[in-house]
């Protein structure tokens, strides 16, 4: 008994260090870009939008409201880019 509590123990403090180290990490990812909405293509968008709750499944090319991060400042340059959703 005493050992099934140190392993769920350590189990568990293993899964709150990956967490605390996997946070910061995608923060910085996101730093210096901003969100395109309309270039995303079918299935390559970065999040959930549309009545769906994840990356990847945009159903169309070009969807006015999926998006893509791209670097700040590009999202003006691309044909039917926008910083806000449509």
């Amino acid at each position: 008994m005493q050992i099934s509590k140190q392993l769920m123990a350590s189990a568990l403090a293993g899964v709150v260090a990956l967490a605390t180290i996997a946070l910061p990490a995608s923060a910085a990812d996101d730093e210096g870009k901003e969100k395109c909405f309309g270039v995303a293509k079918a299935g390559k968008n970065d999040c959930a939008a549309n009545g769906h709750a994840c990356a990847g499944q945009a159903k169309k090319d070009r969807d006015a409201k999926e998006w893509i991060f791209v670097p700040n400042g590009t999202c003006e340059r691309l044909v039917g880019g926008a910083t806000q959703a449509k």
